[in-house]
């Protein structure tokens, strides 16, 4: 079987086990994005997806996501970029112009870059706060007990902040940590809850989430860094 045609049948599983999460949460599967993490893969296997008809995908660099990406959206104009890697401030600008959502905004210097550029691009993304749930000095995100005033400093100057994200500690039960993003969210009354990768999305739909950010089930083992895991 060629790797395309795997691609298309790993979709096709992780679809029913979604379906099959929510279900065992009494949740409508309609309730939960899929989002298909792309970091490191080529454009021919991301096409593939996008043929097969999956919309929202996953990147964690403003570069890779430039070079990949525009050609792709020309081919296939109904998919949703995530950007779900960590966001400098420099490089705002390009994140604007290429992706749907951010789900990686963390500190004031982001957000001030944003609201800077938020009046000068015709389409703006989707915004996201990012929390670091286990307080890792490794991770990016704001801490949570953080997160409330910082996701109304957002608001306030202006930003379309609609959603969290957040990644438990590796080797961990996440369920607490879900619990505590669920309850961010619902405090701060914002719709999305990026949350659950391909280990831990079933607790992590249980627990609310309103999109799952899988890679390794769809696209297949690739070499991150041990603190790179958005998928």
């Amino acid at each position: 079987m060629h790797k395309e045609n795997k691609i298309v049948t790993r979709l096709k599983n992780i679809e029913r086990e979604v379906i099959n999460a929510c279900k065992n949460s009494n949740r409508n599967k309609t309730t939960v994005k899929l989002i298909a993490v792309s970091k490191t893969i080529s454009s021919d296997y991301i096409c593939e997806a996008a043929k097969y008809g999956q919309v929202c995908f996953g990147e964690n660099k403003v570069q890779e996501a430039a070079k990949k990406w525009p050609q792709i959206k020309s081919l296939y104009p109904k998919t949703r970029l995530h950007m779900i890697g960590p966001l400098q401030s420099n490089k705002v600008k390009d994140a604007i112009r290429i992706f749907d959502v951010i789900e990686t905004v963390d500190r004031e210097k982001v957000a001030i870059e944003l609201e800077k550029n938020s009046k000068k691009y015709q389409l703006f993304p989707e915004l996201y706060v990012q929390i670091n749930l286990g307080e890792e000095k490794q991770k990016s995100g704001c801490f949570p007990i953080n997160a409330k005033s910082f996701i109304n400093e957002c608001i306030n100057i202006g930003l379309n902040v609609t959603g969290v994200m957040g990644i438990p500690p590796i080797n961990t039960e996440p369920s607490p940590y879900f619990a505590l993003l669920s309850k961010i969210a619902h405090e701060s009354n914002l719709k999305n809850i990026s949350m659950g990768m391909s280990s831990d999305f079933e607790k992590a739909i249980y627990l609310g989430s309103t999109e799952v950010r899988i890679g390794t089930k769809i696209f297949g083992e690739r070499t991150i860094k041990k603190y790179d895991k958005n998928s």
